[in-house]
């Protein structure tokens, strides 16, 4: 049998685009043989896309839909940001958002359906699309809001074209008021998330843990001014006025005329439309957020895997 060298793993992987594993195994298969180890990821499925999942996508795009009463928003990730211009890798993302506001953000149950327009299924389309496009992608999330009454409303923020981008927005609204004045305050709310990401919408839906580390950063402070503890009490509490006007969105300054907060904002439309106005739900994506791009050195991984 012939040796199977690390440099004849990096030829193979090189031109297949198979795994480093997938490649070592080929090449073991085929007796060292590069051409028939070619065969043989192609005969697996492997020589174009399915083991280039292990490079990091950390770029892509955002894409949200909404009609009337729903709203989708999917994060597709591709490696570079070069793909976000792709009109394929494009009308992948837009087609797969659509497919979220039909099936739910279950994302099994997104992958198990039917790609719209084709036979298969929107996970063995994102395959082939690798495979043509060459680069990994992976869908990272979806959600989808819905409301009784009322409208689910979007925002797209550096939109490379209709409702594709790097930072979306969905924002729902319950209300029977008149739905192209909902629609409009929406996308105004959408636009004013983006800007600030808030935490939460209300008070009560902040994460406690946060504020009870952000009181006791707070009492630390105040503590070395030196004043009574009753002093001290009521400059926390002040100050974590402060912090939730900086992060719950019901409490922020209202960014599209600056001078009301969200909530005041939100009931000057109720009082216009003559209906309440609850905002019941926002969802903020943006492109890559949380995910930890590794640097590898690829004469290492060679070696690893050929010793392995």
């Amino acid at each position: 049998m012939s040796a199977i060298t690390a440099s004849l793993v990096k030829e193979l992987r090189e031109k297949s685009g198979a795994g480093m594993m997938d490649c070592k195994k080929a090449l073991t298969e085929a007796n060292g043989d590069l051409d028939a180890a070619i065969d043989w990821l192609r005969t697996k499925g492997l020589a174009t896309a399915s083991k280039k999942s292990g490079r990091v996508a950390a770029e892509g795009l955002v894409a949200v839909k909404t009609e009337g009463t729903t709203g989708a928003i999917v994060e597709v990730n591709a490696e570079t940001d070069f793909v976000g211009r792709n009109e394929d890798f494009q009308k992948l993302v837009g087609d797969i958002a659509s497919v979220v506001a039909s099936v739910g953000d279950d994302l099994d149950a997104v992958k198990a359906a039917a790609y719209p327009g084709s036979s298969d299924t929107v996970e063995a389309t994102l395959t082939n699309a690798i495979a043509t496009i060459g680069e990994n992608m992976s869908l990272r999330r979806a959600q989808a809001l819905t409301v009784s009454n009322g409208v689910v409303a979007s925002y797209i923020h550096n939109a490379v074209t209709d409702g594709l981008g790097k930072i979306g927005i969905l924002v729902a609204l319950e209300s029977e008021g008149d739905a192209d004045r909902l629609t409009a305050l929406g996308k105004q709310l959408a636009m004013h998330i983006a800007a600030t990401n808030p935490q939460s919408i209300s008070v009560d839906d902040l994460d406690q843990s946060l504020v009870e580390r952000e009181r006791q950063v707070l009492s630390d402070q105040a503590r070395e001014s030196g004043k009574p503890e009753e002093i001290i009490a009521k400059m926390v509490e002040g100050r974590i006025n402060k912090f939730y006007q900086d992060v719950v969105l019901l409490k922020q300054t209202f960014v599209i005329d600056g001078e009301n907060t969200v909530e005041k904002a939100i009931d000057l439309v109720a009082k216009e439309i003559g209906s309440p106005i609850k905002l019941t739900a926002m969802v903020r994506f943006a492109v890559g957020e949380g995910i930890e791009k590794e640097e590898s050195d690829f004469a290492a991984e060679v070696a690893a895997a050929v010793s392995s």
